[in-house]
């Protein structure tokens, strides 16, 4: 039966390390793990001291300094390959993994799948033809020379390289090798590792040219085992599942996607997020039980690229997550009170809330006084809370638990409201139909800026003019989106009038709001 040393390259917490290397040797394997030599020297003790104790567990000699990019990625390669063909004798497959990889076979699986042929596992296609490199440099990884990260240096590397361009230093391949491309994660027979191995023992040249090339982990190996091996044993893909978005960014796996994984036709998956903590439990689980009953579809990345365009149009399983939250919600009531007369709007909104026994907020898209609860930031300007308005509203329903919820608004916030009323939710409006008297409208025009107390009559008498048709607009407009939940009263209408409506805009008895409609303090102004 297959025995596979499982090459474990990481960088990152340690006792998640112990935790993969205790689970892949629990089947009788063997790990090799090679711990990037920028990370914390602690993080390297913690794990030496964690699996000092699993004689399956062997670590390079040399820590090798790791950047995403750098030809440092094949030497730590290359460092863990040599210490595990030299310290597991048994071993017949060498499995390349990083921190992030977990299984999504049974290892019974896995040993019988690599039993079932001789042949390795590396995706390997021609670099110049393929189409394998989505976006960003093809050529310019390999002909001419990389000195700085382009991560770390952008400006520089972009620069040496336009140097090279204009002074015509383009570099020869290395003789007899026609270049190849394909993942960095391989699994490897023993005698192809050893013949790897033994080339660029021979070939120093070899790894000269790769040193000053970028991205060398995608081309290295690739090329080498094309050369090496007979074309019929090598089969072009690899054995870990994982998918790259068109930038070159690899997606994540989540607790959500254990049966979607178990489903691919591929023995390991990269990357498991971080904090996929179940998904790591149970695949942990599932490596070391004896069931090889496994069901493949193997659609993984068809799936996804679909997903990934539906994403972009807002459509994938529905709408974009951050338009669900800027909805306030079906099954919802949001009373409004509109009424140009702030005080006498508070005044109501207090008493509607203590009456129907609902949260009820004044102006609060006017008032940054308003006394919000904690909504992360949200809450803190006016600005941000007109832009995010449906979701300060959810949240404020969700901080209190009720699904009633009454507050304060100016008829100048048409547009506003006019959007809150096409929610999902059921929105009511009552409107406080104040006379258009000359000392009201008067008192808008100060408001809106078109007059002061000194403004003379004669020059104010066609602003009045224009305000008072400009209100008469503005109430058709309010009928005009009427969705059967508008109501409207007025200070000269019958307390009987004033009750009942009340009682319909509240849907409570009409006997509760009898308090409110006596008050001599709601019309004092």
């Amino acid at each position: 039966m297959a025995k596979i040393a499982f090459l474990l390259l990481c960088h990152k917490d340690p006792d998640a390390v112990i935790r993969q290397a205790e689970m892949l040797t629990g089947a009788g394997d063997f790990v090799a793990i090679h711990w990037d030599g920028r990370a914390a020297a602690a993080g390297y003790d913690r794990i030496r001291a964690g699996l000092s104790g699993n004689g399956n567990v062997i670590f390079t000699r040399r820590r090798i300094k790791c950047g995403w990019g750098e030809y440092s990625l094949v030497q730590a390669t290359l460092e863990v390959a040599r210490v595990a063909v030299d310290g597991f004798p048994k071993a017949s497959h060498f499995y390349l993994l990083s921190g992030d990889c977990m299984p999504i076979k049974p290892a019974e699986h896995a040993h019988a799948f690599l039993d079932a042929g001789e042949r390795d596992y590396i995706e390997s296609f021609d670099y110049f033809t393929s189409g394998w490199i989505k976006t960003g440099m093809v050529e310019e990884r390999l002909i001419y020379r990389h000195f700085v990260n382009e991560r770390r240096h952008k400006w520089l590397f972009y620069a040496m390289i336009e140097a090279q361009r204009r002074l015509g230093l383009k570099r020869a391949l290395p003789r007899g090798l026609d270049m190849r491309i394909g993942s960095q994660w391989w699994c490897l027979r023993r005698q192809t590792l050893e013949a790897v191995l033994a080339f660029i023992a021979r070939r120093r040249d070899v790894a000269r040219f790769f040193r000053r090339s970028w991205i060398p982990d995608e081309s290295f190996f690739q090329t080498l085992v094309w050369h090496l091996v007979p074309r019929d044993q090598i089969v072009a893909r690899p054995l870990t599942f994982l998918v790259f978005s068109d930038y070159g960014m690899p997606a994540s796996f989540h607790d959500d996607h254990y049966d979607f994984l178990l489903a691919q036709d591929h023995l390991f998956a990269r990357k498991i997020s971080p904090g996929a903590a179940q998904l790591r439990d149970r695949l942990a689980t599932l490596f070391l039980s004896s069931d090889t009953t496994v069901s493949v579809t193997g659609e993984g990345r068809a799936v996804h690229g679909f997903l990934t365009r539906q994403g972009r149009s807002g459509q994938r399983f529905g709408p974009r997550f951050w338009e669900a939250a800027a909805q306030i919600g079906a099954g919802r009531d949001l009373l409004i009170v509109l009424s140009r007369d702030h005080g006498l709007g508070r005044r109501l909104v207090r008493q509607v809330g203590q009456v129907a026994g609902i949260p009820a907020y004044g102006y609060l898209f006017r008032d940054i006084g308003v006394d919000l609860p904690d909504l992360g930031g949200i809450e803190t300007s006016l600005v941000k809370r007109h832009r995010h308005r449906a979701s300060v509203l959810r949240m404020i329903f969700e901080h209190h638990g009720s699904d009633r919820l009454a507050i304060c608004m100016d008829p100048d916030d048409f547009t506003m409201i006019r959007d809150l009323v096409r929610e999902k939710s059921t929105v009511r409006l009552l409107s406080l139909d104040l006379p258009a008297t000359p000392e009201a409208l008067r008192a808008l025009a100060i408001a809106r800026g078109l007059a002061t107390d000194q403004t003379p009559g004669a020059r104010l008498a066609p602003v009045l003019a224009a305000l008072k048709n400009d209100l008469l607009r503005e109430a058709e407009r309010y009928r005009a989106i009427d969705n059967g939940c508008f109501f409207c009263i007025s200070p000269q209408a019958p307390e009987a009038d004033i009750a009942q409506t009340l009682a319909e805009f509240l849907s409570v008895p009409q006997d509760r709001v009898q308090d409110i409609v006596r008050s001599r303090t709601l019309f004092a102004d």
